[in-house]
């Protein structure tokens, strides 16, 4: 470890206690006039001196404020000391409603010093306990085919293909497709429906029929090729040969609903993404089965606030994490010297879309005399801060419309003159 750069922090030497009524060691003599006689004790721990104590503990300079430890803990001199980690300090707490702590609350508080690359900090909690989707949200669908067996028997749709056979005649046997109609093609019965039938349906109905032409027609059906409709709707979806997968990205519409194949417009704006699955789910099951969708919210749609008025660059800022007023200045580059900071108003959109406002004062926080502002509230989506001006700087601001830009500026008038005084004595202006 390389030395410290700071040469004016104290060298510890550390030296070991092993009895306590032992006698204090003895220091070599050093060299100069000013050596002390040999055998004297060594002097005394100076202020730069760290003292063992009995056990193996240490004490620092300026007596044990920061409490004893093990000598481990600190194996070389290049080491910097354990660090304190309480402060004096006001921790802001709630305490009812507009309640705020000043300064004379100041006690010691964990500060929690963090290490060398630990500036992280704390783990931060979630933004909210239950995120609802809304206008513009992007949201990623990710599609999987199941294999959980049906409770009802399976209905052929149109594209099916299945396979009639006889076991009495080899006339009747024939492999046969679903057609857009909902029928199949069978010899000596034309066109039979069998659209919305289950397989045991078909089979008995056709038995039925033939028997008209054969004796004894032994009808049987293996299905060839099913769940057309399902194949039908992976086709639609899938993206294997780009990127993805079985996956669609949707992007919430202004009216606030989503369109996936096959169900169209399905409605999702308020609804949380457990929600949103039930109702995809839920739709597609009227239509196809083995069919499982998973929505995951790929990209918020953007929230901004508006900061104007006397702030360095006002306009509009997006609201990528939670944000309170004096971070809002912060990002529209601090305030102007004539900002009103003891009015700053925050204007808000009700859920009827009602104009309310409020007035906070953050000029004493900003200027470190209040350590719990209690004004100092959290922003959301589309609201405006307004930072006013000063009575003094309207003032200004008036007092240079008038007489540099106004008026006086187009038409400037002078007041100056001369006085002469001619031969025969008299004044002449």
């Amino acid at each position: 470890m390389p030395p410290r750069a700071n040469a004016s922090r104290v060298a510890y030497r550390v030296r070991t206690v092993s009895d306590p009524a032992a006698p204090a060691p003895t220091a070599p003599a050093p060299a100069g006039p000013q050596a002390p006689a040999p055998g004297a004790p060594a002097e005394a721990p100076s202020a730069d001196t760290e003292t063992i104590m009995p056990g193996g503990m240490y004490e620092y300079p300026a007596g044990p404020i920061f409490g004893a430890a093990p000598v481990a803990a600190w194996p070389s001199e290049f080491d910097c000391p354990p660090i304190n980690g309480c402060r004096l300090g006001v921790q802001c707490q709630q305490q009812g409603a507009c309640y705020e702590m000043n300064w004379k609350a100041t006690r010691p508080i964990p500060w929690q010093i963090f290490a060398q690359g630990e500036y992280i900090g704390p783990h931060r909690l979630r933004h909210v306990p239950e995120y609802r989707l809304r206008v513009d949200d992007q949201i990623f669908l990710l599609f999987r085919l199941t294999t959980d067996a049906t409770t009802k028997p399976y209905e052929l749709t149109v594209g099916d293909i299945i396979r009639v056979e006889s076991l009495t005649s080899d006339d009747l046997s024939r492999e046969v497709i679903v057609q857009p109609d909902g029928t199949i093609s069978m010899r000596l019965l034309g066109q039979v429906k069998v659209a919305g039938r289950s397989i045991a349906e078909v089979r008995d109905d056709l038995e039925e029929q033939f028997k008209k032409y054969v004796r004894d027609p032994s009808i049987s059906i293996a299905p060839v090729k099913l769940n057309s409709r399902l194949e039908e709707l992976r086709a639609s979806i899938d993206a294997r040969q780009g990127f993805g997968g079985q996956s669609r990205e949707v992007r919430v519409t202004p009216e606030g609903t989503i369109q996936l194949p096959g169900i169209g417009s399905v409605p999702a704006q308020g609804l949380t993404l457990m929600e949103l699955k039930r109702e995809i789910d839920t739709r597609y099951l009227t239509l196809v089965s083995g069919f499982d969708v998973t929505p995951l919210l790929q990209n918020r749609a953007a929230r901004y606030i508006y900061v104007v008025g006397e702030v360095k660059t006002p306009g509009r800022y997006e609201l990528v994490g939670p944000t309170t007023i004096m971070q809002s200045i912060a990002l529209a580059g601090g305030w102007n010297v004539g900002g009103n900071l003891d009015h700053v108003v925050v204007f808000r959109r009700d859920s009827c879309w009602q104009l309310m406002a409020t007035k906070v004062e953050i000029h004493h926080a900003l200027f470190g005399k209040r350590p719990c502002p209690a004004d100092e509230i959290w922003l959301r989506d589309s609201d405006i801060v307004l930072v006013p001006k000063r009575p003094i700087k309207v003032l200004d601001d008036s007092i240079e419309l008038i007489f540099t830009r106004g008026i006086y500026g187009a038409f400037p008038m002078t007041f100056s003159g001369f006085w002469s005084l001619n031969n025969t004595g008299n004044v002449l202006p």
